[in-house]
């Protein structure tokens, strides 16, 4: 017998599920719209040169790669032979593609937003999942941090309309991430393994973090500064937890508290890196995208948070991540940054680009945890049953059920005559509030009996009326 489970890291959705993520997914659409970003899609298969080399070694190990079909399948000639395509990894990398093959026909400034599946061999978890959807939003060929700041500002939008209170926008910079290494005397070679670690930090502690760099064979003399870094963090704002304490006050206080945090950051980082021309320009960035958003009230959601890395590769600016207090723990739901190198991975032209992408999954994990959704997504397929009386009477079912649809209710018709019973068991089952029922005296005197399957009370209402007082009753 075949299994009747999904695959691994993937899910069926039932209905009550798809109307939480179209629920969300409507929010997300009408917010990017509002800014001005216009849809886009792309194929569900990429080619794997496409996707080679774009997200780091990491990525590479996580990505679909499909085997070759037919007589271009060769073994013997090693990964080569076998693969040359792949499903999506994420969206930012085909939306470059498109940019950089379609450069003459889009505008020179580009706003797009895009939500699709996008597929990594992961190992499953909480909000993990190998089959996801990511929204992305992406603004491309402009370099001015007005950017970032609209893009903070319209993500901050939407979880607050999705009723998140204590969230907060994570906020550091390429460059800084580079001055810190320079200041703590780290290798090039070595600064990857560095970000990685430091990235942990909020995950693993301090002592999990010189640990890592113990392992992996790190001077002693970096660890040591790396260990001093970390001090100065956490004793000018508290690197770990403090981003979340107090998200949820009123909006003035919780400004004026992220104001005074995010500037005694910003001066102990700008004391640790020293002459650093790559830590000077991240801050330098830093401040102005923080006097940017003063224009919108979301700058009370920003934190500078200065062990943020994110692991792909192709970031070379200001990169983000939104965060929940998860008591415990924090849970990201998105991330984002600036990619002004990746376009021209596809062409000669080098374009800026900066986007943020939302994980849909994690999202619906905690506002389903949190009983954050409205309670009519809870409710049924239709407005109203109608009912069979008999074989010979199917079109007269038929008949009413199309008059209520022209009306703008939603409309089932029972598949086949049965039991009068039977029929009201199955609307209560699905939840469906009333039913009409058309027998033959109803026929006769062009009558609906109406019945309201919360109170079960019963009336009789003329064809004419029987619209009209469904509507009613679906607004009181």
């Amino acid at each position: 017998m075949s299994k009747t489970q999904p695959a691994r890291g993937m899910r069926d959705f039932l209905p009550a599920d798809v109307r939480k993520r179209n629920y969300v997914i409507g929010i997300i659409k009408e917010v990017y719209e509002s800014y001005g970003f216009e849809p886009l899609e792309t194929p569900t298969v990429e080619n794997l040169e496409t996707l080679t080399g774009k997200y780091g070694e990491e990525g590479s190990q996580l990505m679909f790669k499909i085997l070759k079909r037919g007589e271009k399948l060769d073994v013997s000639a090693g990964e080569k032979g076998l693969s040359d395509l792949a499903l999506r990894y994420d969206l930012t990398v085909p939306l470059a593609r498109v940019v950089a093959n379609y450069r003459n026909e889009l505008p020179k400034f580009f706003k797009r937003y895009q939500i699709q599946p996008v597929w990594r061999a992961d190992k499953p978890g909480r909000g993990r999942f190998r089959e996801f959807y990511q929204c992305d939003v992406d603004a491309i060929g402009s370099s001015s941090m007005m950017v970032e700041a609209e893009l903070i500002s319209a993500v901050s939008e939407i979880f607050e309309r999705l009723g998140f209170e204590n969230f907060s926008i994570l906020l550091n910079h390429r460059e800084i991430l580079r001055g810190i290494l320079d200041a703590c005397g780290i290798e090039t070679q070595k600064q990857t393994d560095a970000l990685v670690a430091l990235d942990k930090l909020d995950k693993i502690g301090k002592e999990g973090v010189l640990r890592e760099l113990e392992q992996r064979d790190f001077l002693t003399d970096s660890i040591k500064s790396f260990e001093k870094f970390i001090n100065i963090l956490e004793e000018s704002f508290g690197v770990v937890g403090e981003a979340f304490e107090g998200s949820s006050d009123n909006v003035t206080n919780r400004i004026r508290r992220r104001d005074s945090i995010n500037k005694a950051t910003l001066e102990s980082l700008s004391d640790f890196v020293g002459e650093s021309e790559s830590g000077k320009l991240g801050i330098e960035s830093i401040r102005t995208i923080l006097n940017l958003a003063q224009n919108a009230k979301t700058v009370g959601r920003i934190d500078i948070f200065p062990t943020l890395a994110r692991g792909l590769s192709y970031y070379t600016g200001a990169i983000m991540e939104i965060g929940v207090d998860e008591g415990d723990f924090k849970l990201s739901l998105g991330g984002g940054g600036r990619y002004d190198g990746l376009i021209g991975m596809f062409g000669k032209e080098q374009i800026p680009a900066c986007g943020f992408s939302l994980g849909l999954e994690r999202i619906l994990v905690v506002m389903d945890e949190r009983g954050m959704f409205p309670a009519e997504l809870q409710t049924n397929a239709a407005d109203v049953m109608v009912t069979v009386w008999n074989e010979e009477r199917i079109g007269e079912s038929l008949k009413l059920a199309n008059e209520l649809r022209q009306s703008g209710l939603r409309v089932l018709v029972y598949p086949e005559a049965d039991k009068l019973g039977k029929q009201f068991k199955y609307a209560s089952q699905i939840n469906i509030p009333f039913v009409c029922v058309l027998g033959e005296t109803e026929i006769a005197e062009n009558n609906v009996t109406l019945k309201n399957m919360q109170t079960g009370e019963q009336e009789t209402v003329s064809r004419e009326e029987i619209a009209g007082k469904l509507k009613n009753s679906a607004r009181s």
